[in-house]
């Protein structure tokens, strides 16, 4: 199967308690098919500077905005693929553009600033060179890791829909391969929805969300560790 590498979408998210996942989810299946992957974990190794600069001028909310990621879908064997990913998102379009690469490969990486020869597509990965020459003390900051079903419609691809929980985090031992246990970011969260799509939702599906009381809610995973948990450490280390 060929990977895809460029993405160009609108993402909305939405919060809904446990109460409303589960008829929620049913009522979607009746239009929506559950990917071939089932239930799965993500792991997401996010990489920002000494202070912290990417997450703090996303929380400004500019027209413009990028986070730099490491992404692997389970935790990962020196064979598996991973995705050293761009996330862009300019006046609410969200571009992502990734480089996949095996898990031993990233490593090599890591220890020589040097990708493989065989590395595609070769823009972008100039793209991330140039990332990390204008930002020197760019390194990985905090592990995010949840458990994902994706579903999607038969009727176009490009519609789809996520359903993440359990959503964690780790600040120490940001190593993919360790695993993907962490403290829980928001526990007062039930689940994170968000629905993927560049134009007009369905009708049946707007239906479905004033039917069942969803509404749009502003939760990013990383501005959320940011805040709670990560921020007053911060200010507490420039202190000393």
């Amino acid at each position: 199967m060929k990977l895809k590498k460029v993405f160009q979408r609108k993402e909305t998210k939405y919060l809904l308690s446990s109460e409303q996942f589960q008829p929620f989810l049913g009522a979607l299946q009746q239009r929506m098919k559950i990917d071939e992957y089932g239930q799965h974990t993500i792991l997401s190794l996010y990489y920002d500077t000494d202070d912290f600069r990417f997450i703090r001028h996303s929380m400004d909310k500019p027209k413009y905005k990028e986070k730099f990621r490491i992404r692997s879908y389970g935790v990962p064997s020196q064979d598996s693929l991973v995705f050293l990913e761009i996330k862009k998102k300019v006046n609410g379009i969200v571009y992502k553009r990734r480089v996949p690469l095996s898990y031993s490969d990233y490593q090599s990486w890591i220890r020589s600033g040097e990708f493989p020869t065989t590395i595609q597509p070769l823009q972008i990965a100039a793209e991330i060179r140039w990332l990390f020459k204008q930002n020197h003390d760019l390194s990985p900051r905090v592990l995010i890791a949840y458990d994902r079903l994706s579903l999607f419609a038969s009727e176009d691809s490009e519609f789809r829909v996520t359903f993440d929980q359990n959503i964690r985090y780790r600040e120490n031992n940001l190593t993919l391969s360790e695993g993907s246990y962490g403290q829980l970011i928001a526990p007062e969260i039930g689940v994170l929805m968000e629905v993927k799509a560049m134009g007009a939702y369905p009708l049946w599906f707007v239906e479905q969300l004033n039917q069942y009381g969803v509404r749009k809610a502003s939760f990013s995973k990383y501005t959320q560790t940011y805040q709670r948990h990560l921020f007053k450490k911060e200010d507490i280390q420039n202190v000393i």
